[in-house]
Formats: C-alpha cells, structure tokens, sequence
C-alpha cells in the first residue's frame, strides 16, 4: 500500500497558530500540517466506514490491511497501544498484582518484566500478527511502542514513523534527538510511505531482541530525522551498551533515563534507594517515580548491582548509584570505620560495568558542584561518589550532564 502524509503535526499544526511558546516561535507558519493520510489514493483515516474490495479494516478503524497484505496502524494521542485488535498478553495470562521485585543480595534479577490490564479485559485477536508500518505520536506515551515491540507487533522491519508533532516538543532537533532513541523516524509533509510485510512480525519480542536497526523504506528525505543515527563515538545504527547520566538533585536526569529506554521492549528498572517507609517526603518521590514509569517495566529493589548487570538478559535503568553507595557505605560500616571495603565494592561494580552482557543506562548525582561537606564521613561519601562516577564514565559509550532537564553530552 501507498501511504500520503499530507500532514504530520498534531491538532492545529505546527507552530500553533497564535501560540508565542518558545517552540512555535522558533518555527515559519504552516511549518507541519495537522495529520492527515490517504492509502492508495482512496483510503482516509480512520479506517471506518466501507472500503474497497480487499481492504480490511481493524483495531476500531485505527488498522488497514490491503490487498497486498500489508498492514500498517496509526495510533493517534490519547490511543492505548494495546487493546481492540491489538493483544498485548498471552490468552489466559492474569494481570500481575505487583511489579516490584525486592531482591536479596545475590538473587539474579528476574528479566521477564510484567505488563499490566484491567482485571477481566480481554485480549482481542482480530488484527494482524505484525505491522510493516506503524504512525504513532510518540510524543504521548513514548512507551506505547515498547508495548507494541513486546507484544511482537512491531519489530526490526516495521516502519515506524512519528506523527502528531507539535510544541509538546522544543524543536525539531529535540524531535530528532529522541526519535534516534527509539528507532523510529520522523518525515516532512507530503512523503509517500510504502507499507511492507514484515517477515518476523509473528512471534513476540524477546528480552534479548533490542529495538536497533528500524527499517526504512525508502532513503532519507530532506528534513526527515531518521532513526538511530549515531551518538558521538558509537557505531552508527548501534545504541550506546552503557550510559551514564550525571546531575544535581532535581536536575531531570531521571527522567532523561526514562527517555532512553521508553520504548524498549523490555526493561527492568534497578531502583537502589529506601521504600520510603516512615519518611512521607520521600516516600512521595519514589510513588512519582513508579507512576510515570512503563506499566510493562520490570522493578528490581536490590543493592548488589553487580549481580543484576552480569546476570541481565533485557535492557537495565539504574537509578541511582548515589543511593547505592550510601547503602554500600552502611552495609559495610564505613561512615565512621574501614572504607576499604567500600573501595572493594566499587572495584567489583566498575568491572561487571566493563562487561555488561546488555544495554545500561544508569543515573548519578554529580557531586563536584556542591556546598563541601561540613563532616569528614561527607567528604568521605563525596570524594568516593566523584571517583566512582569518573570511572564509570571512562568505561562509557555515552555521558551527559542533565542541567535544567537538558542533556549536555560530555
């Protein structure tokens, strides 16, 4: 099928008329046409309504199949990923009760992650076993396309290709940026698609299957963002094994981790801080952390991340190596006592860093900028963090300094 974007912003466009936000004012009028595609010349979306001979429609209008046998899927803001033709569960599976795992030291972390439905929905089975071209907003729920890659609708020969674009986004290079974290590809309006059969969109992703190397069609348009372009010092088409984010409290780094892997099919996030029992304050902190987290993330509670990076088998997001220092640090007594074992520790983590088996992207507190430590056990914390984040950066493909939620590649 032939697929015409004669537009690819969200409702009113791209800028915004009348809006002065820093994004719309950045941009020429009509820059983006809001959405809108016609298939084959004769086909509008939503797929509603009677179609011609051979086209068949699913997943509530938001599906085509053609006569080719083809099948793309466009997914609008506001659409879940996952329901009316789209299954997302084996048949039979029960929603989990609670995705958070609290591992003992040594415990391997379990990488088979969890998703979550209401109780008692059905998974639906009309649509196709896979896409070869899916148009999805990826600026509403990211994560949407992981839930689509896990369930094995989408994978390294389906065309993905970003639409709805508009101020939600600072610019079209920030466009850009995370469209080559996710493998997907933004196009100017006007572009014509061609959808094709995906070859192993029958099976469902695997832990070990990354979202690296999307597919295109066609070559690069003028103007289009396309997906995975090369970080500074990585492997074009390859995504950095191991990442390091480093920031000041309430920076955004965290979030910028999430960015990193929101599509991925799978992810198991290490969380190395309290549960915030007894401590309202940050108890808060860590529910506002869950919340905003994919519902079909693994969490992993643990300290021994040594353990969790040799034995992973799925993307990891460690957040963060402050905390688990400072729990290293009163599991060994070296507040007031013996900081070598501290040491030690460090050593055993920096190797299993050097040899990740998978994808890391881990988060840091920068301590360099900061008021110096009124007590020798702080300074103690402090220097040992500063040298710890240094060595992991030199073992690193990538390392940035999040400041005011934005990303400054070191």
């Amino acid at each position: 099928m032939k697929v015409l974007l004669t537009g690819t912003a969200g409702g009113t466009g791209w800028p915004e008329p009348g809006c002065r936000c820093a994004s719309c004012a950045a941009l020429p009028a009509g820059h983006r046409r809001p959405f809108d595609l016609v298939v084959d010349g004769a086909v509008r979306f939503p797929f509603t309504g009677p179609l011609p001979t051979g086209y068949r429609p699913h997943a509530d209008g938001l599906g085509l199949t053609g006569p080719d046998g083809s099948s793309l899927l466009c997914l609008p803001p506001g659409r879940p990923a996952l329901q009316n033709g789209i299954p997302c569960l084996p048949t039979g599976q029960p929603p989990p009760q609670d995705e958070t795992l609290r591992l003992p030291p040594g415990q391997p972390v379990p990488q088979d992650g969890t998703l979550r439905l209401p109780a008692g929905q059905p998974v639906p089975q009309d649509g196709p076993a896979g896409y070869g071209l899916v148009l999805i907003d990826l600026l509403d729920r990211p994560e949407r396309l992981g839930e689509l890659r896990r369930a094995g609708l989408v994978d390294s020969s389906t065309q993905v290709v970003a639409i709805g674009l508009d101020h939600r986004v600072r610019s079209e290079e920030e466009l850009a940026r995370r469209l080559r974290l996710w493998g997907a590809r933004a196009v100017p309006d006007g572009t014509e698609l061609e959808t094709t059969i995906g070859a192993t969109a029958s099976r469902k992703a695997t832990p070990r299957e990354t979202t690296s190397g999307e597919a295109a069609s066609r070559e690069t348009a003028p103007g289009e963002t396309t997906s995975r372009v090369a970080t500074s010092g990585v492997a074009a088409g390859v995504p950095p094994r191991r990442a390091l984010l480093l920031g000041g409290s309430r920076s955004g780094k965290s979030a910028e981790a999430e960015l990193w892997l929101a599509t991925e099919p799978h992810v198991t996030y290490v969380a190395t801080g309290p549960d915030g029992a007894g401590d309202g304050e940050w108890a808060a902190r860590v529910r506002a952390h869950r919340d905003r987290r994919p519902a079909h993330w693994a969490t992993a509670e643990t300290t021994d991340l040594v353990t969790a990076i040799r034995s992973a088998t799925a993307p990891l997001l460690i957040d963060g190596l402050g905390t688990w220092l400072a729990a290293v640090f009163d599991q060994e007594g070296a507040w007031e006592g013996d900081r070598a074992p501290v040491e030690a520790r460090c050593d055993e983590l920096v190797a299993a860093w050097r040899q990740a088996p998978e994808r890391i992207v881990a988060v840091s507190d920068e301590v360099g900028l900061g008021v110096v430590p009124a007590t020798a056990s702080g300074r103690a914390f402090r220097d040992a963090l500063g040298r710890l984040n240094a060595r992991l950066a030199a073992e690193s493909e990538y390392v940035a300094l999040v400041v005011a939620g934005r990303p400054l590649e070191l």
